[in-house]
């Protein structure tokens, strides 16, 4: 679900509080009322694209944790390093 907040910070900043489709959120600071509108435009155009490279970055560590057990890389050290 989509929703954001901007809010006025008792400095000179405005608070961008912004959540997009897939339930990724994220906290900025701008300077004004319309940079944080366009953050939050932004934000929301590009939630597929982030969406992707998060699934793709899973796939990858699901991938490295895979070769690890295969070749009992993270079994012999404490740390798991060779």
């Amino acid at each position: 679900m989509r929703k954001y907040s901007i809010t006025k910070d008792n400095s000179e900043f405005f608070k961008v509080e912004c959540t997009d489709s897939y339930g990724n959120s994220t906290v900025v600071y701008e300077r004004n009322v319309l940079d944080a509108s366009k953050f939050v435009i932004n934000y929301w155009e590009n939630e597929d694209d982030r969406q992707d490279s998060k699934e793709l970055m899973h796939k990858a560590i699901l991938n490295c944790i895979e070769i690890d057990n295969k070749y009992n890389i993270n079994k012999g050290n404490r740390d798991g390093l060779d």
